[in-house]
């Protein structure tokens, strides 16, 4: 194994950082996990996970305990930073927010030596590679960047999206063909060679800009397809036609394959980066708009289809089974559940009562809600006479559906179309 990026510093240990950081580790490096939250540092340095992913706690426990893995809240000279941070959309305009991206350059400037490698995980705009070398030049003018001076730049920095799926992230954060694109063609070289110290996958080399609209490309192609099935399934309700058989029989088609619907899109990839790219070319991405406002609204219809059901019932206590964004995950970054349930207790008077076996306490939108409370799934089956599907974790799609022959039945996920269909 090569010695040329030996010491890590990732800037980041949320959802992508600290999985990134506990493979690295475990592939040899020394790593610093970098993180302004004082008690995810703490937890990582007592071997100790906050992110729910199949194989991750082990990891983490051996990383740390080898001595390869540790966290910190400042930020010490090393041979290659990976940047891991957040960007949301700003709720005015849903713009990006590159303002973690920007601290992170200021976190990381004062420690930059010549011969460093600088790369950028984090799901961006177009062009906001070559932003934050714009910020680290101001930062640091004393060292030269590849914006400035491309092979000849003393720091080199690349692109380098993320492209896991959650509940799978450790796998495939190895397995996965990566994008690389550098600044220059050093940039793309030298990064290339910090993750096939990691990735089994092929590494790729483009240009920044090239890994950057690759990413959001890949989130809107997803965004679309889900939008056709989310569209498909309302117009299936609203002409009395069973969803899942349609969908299922589409398919048999060879070249259809159409996604199962569900309550709306969440997480923070798809939900928020096909609006970067709305936002970089607002007269050319009207397919891409569209299918954002489709999925947005999906919440909204299925809440609207809940209460047409409980009509004379405004008492009636309604659980809402899963608030994740999805299946099996702690993770409720813009779960579209979460603004059902919240809808829910706005338009009914009675309890919405939210069943959600992976978090252990409501998310802050929920938690002020007078009408809403957590519960176990036996309570929510002893107590609650509408039951409504929101996420097909696990333990719900194994339920015996005979406990619910009594109940009104709202499933947005199918995952009970072939033991019990909406009633």
């Amino acid at each position: 194994m090569t010695s040329e990026f030996s010491k890590i510093t990732t800037v980041g240990l949320g959802y992508i950082g600290l999985p990134t950081s506990a493979v690295m580790a475990a592939n040899g490096m020394d790593v610093v996990g970098f993180d302004t939250d004082l008690e995810t540092v703490n937890s990582v340095n007592a071997g100790n996970t906050h992110v729910l992913e199949p194989e991750l706690a082990e990891l983490v426990r051996d990383a740390v305990d080898s001595g390869k893995l540790r966290a910190s809240s400042k930020v010490t000279p090393s041979d290659a930073f990976v940047i891991a941070v957040p960007t949301p959309i700003n709720a005015a305009d849903r713009s990006a927010n590159v303002n973690y991206i920007k601290s992170a350059a200021e976190s990381i400037a004062p420690v930059l030596e010549r011969g460093n490698l600088i790369v950028l995980e984090s799901t961006s705009p177009v062009g906001t590679t070559s932003q934050l070398a714009h910020w680290l030049f101001q930062l640091r003018p004393d060292l030269s960047f590849p914006h400035k001076v491309g092979n000849a730049a003393c720091i080199q920095i690349a692109y380098c999206p993320e492209r896991v799926l959650p509940g799978h992230i450790v796998r495939e954060i190895t397995t996965n063909d990566r994008i690389i694109g550098g600044l220059s063609e050093k940039c793309t070289l030298r990064a290339t060679a910090l993750y096939k110290q990691f990735v089994r996958g092929e590494c790729v080399g483009t240009t920044a800009s090239v890994a950057e609209l690759c990413k959001l490309a890949e989130n809107s192609y997803r965004d679309v397809n889900i939008a056709i099935a989310n569209e498909l399934s309302i117009v299936a309700e609203t002409l009395n036609v069973d969803i899942w058989e349609t969908i299922e029989l589409a398919n048999r088609h060879p070249r259809v394959n159409i996604l199962r619907p569900g309550p709306g899109v969440g997480g923070h990839c798809i939900a928020v980066d096909p609006w970067f790219l709305v936002n970089s070319a607002p007269e050319n991405t009207p397919l891409i708009r569209s299918a954002r406002m489709v999925n947005d609204s999906k919440p909204h219809f299925v809440v609207s289809r809940i209460m047409e059901k409980i009509e004379g019932m405004p008492d009636a206590n309604i659980a809402c089974l899963g608030i994740t964004f999805k299946a099996n995950v702690d993770d409720t970054r813009e779960s579209p559940a979460i603004e059902v349930v919240r809808a829910l207790s706005e338009r009914h008077r009675g309890q919405v009562m939210v069943v959600e076996p992976n978090i252990e306490h409501l998310p802050e939108q929920l938690r002020h809600k007078p009408n809403i409370v957590k519960c176990t799934l036996r309570e929510a089956i002893d107590t609650a006479e509408v039951f409504v599907g929101l996420v097909d974790h696990s333990e719900f799609k194994s339920l015996d559906t005979s406990a619910l022959k009594d109940k009104i039945v709202v499933d947005s996920t199918g995952m009970w179309v072939n033991n019990g269909k909406d009633r």
